[in-house]
């Protein structure tokens, strides 16, 4: 394995500049485009919920949201607790 690294010839550090400052640039533009898909599920995500939170108010009745006790996840009412 030394003996490939001995034998490889190095790039100048004039030209090897270019490659590192490329590798940087599309390393940063894969971050943003990243950055920009989980915004955009985020948002969505947020826009469902909302949707979601005004249709269980209106199968309510249109009761404010503390007025009684959040289902559980089955969607069943909670019992009180004695």
């Amino acid at each position: 394995m030394s003996f490939v690294l001995a034998v490889a010839p190095a790039l100048p550090l004039h030209t090897a500049g270019k490659y590192v400052a490329a590798a940087y640039i599309v390393f940063l533009a894969l971050v943003l485009v990243y950055v920009a898909i989980m915004a955009t599920r985020l948002a969505r995500t947020e826009r469902e919920l909302a949707e979601l939170q005004r249709d269980i108010l209106e199968r309510r009745g249109g009761q404010a949201a503390g007025e009684s006790d959040p289902p559980d996840r089955s969607g069943r009412e909670r019992e009180p607790v004695a």
